[in-house]
């Protein structure tokens, strides 16, 4: 479980800027929409800039070795965090929380 901490700390900078390449992304196409006013266009950036800060706190705020699984778990359902990322750690840690992929 160490091991997987230590893990876990290591790779959060990188799931948390590969994360927000996506999400940044998806924001400069809010501001490219070009069938909506820059008020409009404002608004909406800010509302899916909003709902992405309360990810990001939810995911990346307030870890602990306790509350890591938690925590993968949450970046699981917003796509933060992938199998293949998963694959990084324990067996075990694998097998536990393999179900959080099933369709």
């Amino acid at each position: 479980m160490e091991s997987d901490w230590k893990k876990f700390s290591a790779v959060l900078p990188r799931l948390r800027e590969k994360y927000l390449a996506m999400r940044n992304a998806e924001v400069m196409a809010v501001f490219a929409a070009s069938n909506r006013s820059e008020t409009e266009r404002f608004w909406d950036a800010m509302g899916k800039m909003e709902k992405e800060a309360k990810v990001l706190r939810l995911c990346l705020d307030d870890h602990s070795r306790s509350k890591m699984k938690l925590h993968i778990l949450s970046m699981i359902r917003v796509g933060m965090l992938t199998r293949e990322d998963l694959a990084e750690f324990s067996d075990e840690l694998q097998k536990e929380l393999s179900y959080a992929f099933s369709e």
